[in-house]
């Protein structure tokens, strides 16, 4: 089924990328809450872009590569589809899980052992992490669905 972005991508690609960057500009709003001192709404927002993200990822991202790229490789892994998805994929998969842990430890449900206090260097880096993701995910887009490349 044809997407509603106008491109050449299909309609689970366009809500991929809509919700992917629903989530981004969650995170946005959730940095700024952040430094505002608004915490819970912070807590809140950020917990909400990361189960959105999480859902996403799993359902849109992990099965895409599991069916189109995940057979080619190691074979393919040398061609610029395959390479670069790749790269994204494990981008993306560090960021998930460690932003994941982040949000769960801003909730209270790490275990004691995996607990931390000062939770700025570890949300910058979740958040960087996440930010690097979503631009490599906006790039392979343009480059397969505009450029078709």
């Amino acid at each position: 089924m044809p997407g509603f972005l106008g491109t050449r991508a299909t309609l689970r690609s366009d809500l991929t990328l809509v919700l992917i960057l629903v989530t981004a500009i969650l995170f946005n709003i959730g940095f700024i809450l952040a430094r505002r001192k608004q915490f819970t709404a912070h807590r809140w927002v950020q917990t909400i872009a990361v189960i959105t993200n999480t859902l996403v990822v799993i359902i849109s991202m992990v099965t895409s590569y599991i069916i189109y790229i995940l057979p080619g490789i190691p074979d393919k892994l040398g061609e610029g589809d395959y390479a670069v998805t790749t790269l994204h994929s494990i981008i993306g998969a560090i960021s998930l899980v460690f932003g994941v842990f982040v949000a769960l430890r801003g909730n209270g449900l790490v275990p004691k052992s995996l607990r931390f206090n000062n939770y700025k260097p570890f949300m910058r880096w979740a958040y960087a992490l996440y930010m690097l993701a979503t631009l490599g995910g906006v790039i392979i887009y343009i480059i397969i669905f505009v450029f078709g490349i």
